[in-house]
């Protein structure tokens, strides 16, 4: 295979198979008027509508400046709602508005066809597999294991 990565490089082929699902994703978006940002913001609000919008930005990993452009564009199409939060008159909360569910449907069906093109001749039980691995490495590194790991040599990589 072209460019293949070393076999043992695992992080390396997760990133290259994220960044083209990245780029497909773009594209599909584009092709509805709309960025892969926009739409990964009303994916987020389906799952947890009410957000602020430092959190959001914290979740799509840019500025708040950058978030804030976004919603606006959102909300002059009238795909999303600022609410003033009831306990904190210096932020907003985000609201998904009835007329999303259009483009919240075509983003589903993306992910269908990203899904379906990823793991097209996979058996179910490996792509189970795949799932399961993928799963316990997000909860390790999302509970520090492998983090502090990384950041220390092993006793055996210093006596070598």
């Amino acid at each position: 295979m072209p460019n293949a990565p070393p076999p043992d490089d695992l992080l390396i082929l997760l990133t290259d198979v994220a960044r083209l699902v990245r780029t497909l994703a773009d594209r599909r978006a584009r092709a509805h008027g709309m960025t892969r940002a926009q739409w990964m913001i009303l994916a987020r609000l389906r799952r947890q509508d009410g957000m602020t919008q430092r959190a959001l930005a914290e979740l799509l990993e840019v500025e708040p400046i950058t978030v804030g452009r976004l919603v606006d564009r959102l909300a002059a199409r009238g795909l999303i709602e600022r609410r003033a939060d009831p306990a904190d008159r210096r932020c907003w909360r985000l609201h998904l508005q009835p007329e999303a569910a259009p483009v919240l449907a075509e983003i589903d069906a993306a992910r269908r066809a990203f899904d379906a093109a990823a793991t097209r001749g996979l058996p179910p039980e490996r792509r189970e597999a795949a799932m399961e691995a993928l799963l316990a490495m997000k909860s390790n590194l999302l509970g520090g294991i492998g983090l502090a790991d990384a950041a220390a040599p092993d006793a055996a990589g210093a006596a070598a």
